[in-house]
């Protein structure tokens, strides 16, 4: 298997290519921007992106849907309660942060479902809160968390569909009760590591000691 962390954008947004190495299929999480860059490390790596995945559907993270799927035909998946927000976002917002609009999801999912490219499965953990259908991606190891939950912080939930009650109880009941050790990949650059723990984000994020 492959992981790669990428900062895209201009927003410090974290773009993940995750592949497996012997079948060659792969998927990138929430490509924002700079899809040129995350295609040719999938190419160095042998690796044919097969579904671009969205953590959720705010403007910042589904910029670059449209140029990622022209170029490499894959599927978009998303929450179901989110993929709404995937071909309705205002040409302002699209205008102010320089993105596309995104196609329509090929594919919606919902909590407990899984995502397969070879032999890796990510397993969908429905975590609202910073927007309706925010959800996080779990697999031996590792979490990554999208907007939800940041190193050391949390997503924000001034945003319409948004709800801290929601969030704190997404982030207590289905993130904090994974494995310690379970590496934490936020969705933004926003921390003072560019990962965290399981173990760490209960010791030390103030929103939850």
């Amino acid at each position: 298997m492959i992981l790669k962390q990428m900062q895209v954008g201009n927003m410090a947004v974290f773009a993940y290519l995750i592949g497996d190495t012997e079948s060659g299929e792969g998927l990138v999480i929430d490509p924002a921007a700079d899809t040129k860059d995350i295609i040719s490390v999938a190419e160095e790596n042998n690796i044919t992106i097969k579904y671009i995945v969205n953590t959720h559907g705010h403007v910042d993270h589904i910029g670059g849907n449209a140029d990622m799927k022209e170029r490499t035909g894959a599927e978009i998946i998303i929450h179901e309660s989110d993929a709404d927000m995937l071909v309705s976002t205002p040409e302002v917002m699209l205008r102010m942060f320089q993105a596309k609009s995104s196609p329509p999801a090929d594919i919606t999912v919902k909590d407990g479902d899984t995502i397969t490219v070879g032999k890796v499965k990510l397993n969908v953990i429905h975590t609202p809160g910073h927007s309706p259908g925010g959800m996080s991606l779990y697999m031996p190891g590792y979490v990554f968390t999208g907007d939800t939950l940041f190193v050391e912080s949390v997503g924000r939930t001034d945003l319409p569909g948004g709800s801290w009650e929601i969030m704190f109880n997404s982030i207590r009941n289905h993130l904090l009760s994974l494995p310690e050790d379970t590496v934490v990949l936020p969705g933004h650059n926003y921390g003072r590591f560019p990962t965290s723990t399981i173990k760490h984000e209960k010791k030390y994020n103030p929103f939850f000691r």
